[in-house]
């Protein structure tokens, strides 16, 4: 590291060497004080305007500059600059040259051997925008952006506590990307904050563009078509899951965060689910896992069906169905591949095309194609159908990571029920539940709360295929440090609780206890 040179002309040849060729990183010479002294400016052309140097803060502490003595230039800085605007003192050179590429306006004077640091406007970026992919209807619509530090702000708004504790640091070698790591102090294991730094500093990079590099990095089963991290574009989901002492990470120029450790039930929830009433929530999240394994094994089962079981049929829908079959030129297996793939085509047509006609895509494209192939002898009417409850049941998973592998499994599932029947299926079955039965997330089961009965001190939370009514939600998850897992009681006497033996007392083990009792989960 190369600390402030005294002398403006040595520091102002060092930057100079390290911006050559960058004509959009501007260096303005200017003389403060009476008698004057030299000082520099260096700022992106973009992150600071004629209008903010004349009128804002900056320009203020500049005017104010040139009215103080020389001599006395140096210590007003140190006595006042700081409180007059967003200024911070940097001592090395690199430090500087970081700041000014985040965007800030760096200034050095001659004789001093420190930059000052002015925050700006910053790089141009979107504003704060609905949550696109993550659509609820009761519940805050307001979605991250890009910029990190406003997605920190957007979380803390949310949470105004300062055990909320934002931990900073800077990837990709060429990229320099700020990331930001949040966790509730208290709830959230340390162990757990500190694996999560490591796995996302593991690698080295060129560059992190967004938040999928880093989870592609940091997973631990990176074979498995399962994510191990949740995303999501909502500042209040992320907030709800740190109370639930889960970990988030943000990244520069990302609007979407990383959630750890996740379960399956947790890519089947969203965030309304805390707000709904608990039989509606419970409905609706039953009904997502219901839509999950019919995207997973309808057409699978059905080409089982009627390739290897028609005896469980009833006489007239077999009937029918080998009438609807009757002219079409190809094996069930492939006419059933050949409309998923042909569902598939139409998806990302939609998802590629811009806005208005994306819908039109969709619809459009489904009902001229699926007609078309009928009115052609191509396929069925029942084939069209099956193919068609699939893909509408996989538009039903609330994320789009599990609705991608839920997708991509399928074919697999297709594949054994057409060659092998109910046969194929069940050890689709098997392999299906015994590789997520395999999988862990940050050393939590990613089945949970399906599993892990056995984990000393676990408790169920009435939080998994139903929710229970909010007045029994009680306990924070697995997620969160034993020694602090209550999240609800009432405010006069003990009903909320009352089962809950508290920390210190009489015969109740101590959080050292019980954070060394449960240290199979995280260590």
């Amino acid at each position: 590291m190369t600390e402030v040179y005294l002398k403006i002309r040595e520091n102002e040849c060092w930057l100079k060497e390290q911006c050559a060729g960058c004509a959009d990183i501007l260096f303005r010479p200017m003389r403060l004080g009476d008698p004057s002294t030299a000082c520099l400016a260096v700022y992106l052309e973009v992150t600071v305007s004629n209008m903010m140097l004349e009128e804002s803060m900056l320009g203020r502490l500049l005017t104010r500059m040139k009215e103080v003595p020389g001599q006395e230039l140096i210590p007003y800085l140190d006595e006042n600059g700081m409180g007059i605007s967003d200024v911070g003192q940097l001592e090395t050179l690199e430090d500087g040259l970081r700041a000014l590429l985040a965007g800030n306006m760096i200034l050095l004077i001659d004789g001093y051997n420190k930059i000052l640091k002015i925050g700006s406007k910053g790089y141009p970026g979107k504003t704060l925008g609905l949550a696109q992919s993550e659509k609820v209807l009761r519940g805050s619509n307001e979605g991250f952006s890009e910029p990190v530090k406003v997605n920190t702000a957007l979380i803390r708004k949310r949470i105004r506590s300062t055990d909320l504790k934002v931990k900073e640091m800077f990837l990709g070698a060429r990229s320099d990307t700020l990331v930001n790591v949040l966790y509730m102090e208290g709830i959230a294991y340390p162990d757990l904050v500190e694996l999560a730094c490591d796995r996302i500093r593991r690698y080295e990079v060129d560059g992190v563009l967004d938040s999928g590099i880093l989870e592609q990095l940091a997973e631990e089963e990176w074979l498995s078509p399962f994510p191990q991290f949740q995303t999501t574009e909502r500042p209040d989901l992320a907030a709800m899951e740190l109370l639930n002492g889960r970990v988030v990470i943000l990244s520069d120029n990302s609007p979407v965060a990383l959630l750890l450790p996740t379960t399956l039930n947790s890519f089947l929830g969203v965030s309304e689910d805390r707000y709904n009433r608990f039989e509606i929530a419970s409905f609706q999240r039953m009904l997502r896992y219901l839509a999950m394994c019919m995207a997973l094994m309808f057409s699978g089962i059905y080409l089982a069906v009627i390739g290897f079981h028609t005896q469980i049929l009833p006489t007239n829908l077999l009937l029918s169905f080998a009438e609807a079959r009757r002219g079409v030129p190809f094996p069930s297996l492939l006419e059933v591949l050949l409309m998923e793939l042909a569902f598939e085509l139409i998806r990302e047509a939609s998802v590629r095309m811009p806005g208005p006609l994306s819908g039109t895509i969709g619809i459009v494209g489904g009902l001229i194609i699926g007609d078309a192939a009928v009115g052609a002898n191509l396929v069925s009417p029942m084939a069209v159908v099956v193919v068609a409850l699939s893909a509408l049941s996989s538009f039903a998973i609330p994320n789009e990571e599990l609705s991608s592998a839920v997708r991509l499994l399928k074919y697999g599932f297709i594949l054994l029920g057409g060659l092998l029947g109910m046969f194929g299926i069940a050890v689709g079955v098997y392999l299906f539940l015994g590789h997520l039965a395999g999988l862990v997330s940050f050393r939590i089961p990613y089945l949970i709360p399906f599993v892990g009965k056995g984990v000393d001190g676990y408790q169920t939370e009435n939080d998994s295929l139903w929710r229970g009514p909010m007045r029994t939600l009680r306990l924070r998850p697995i997620f969160a440090r034993r020694g602090n897992r209550v999240r609800l009681r009432a405010r006069c006497g003990q009903q909320a609780g009352q089962e809950e033996t508290p920390s210190g007392s009489p015969g109740s083990p101590s959080d050292g206890d019980r954070e060394r009792r449960d240290g199979n989960v995280f260590r």
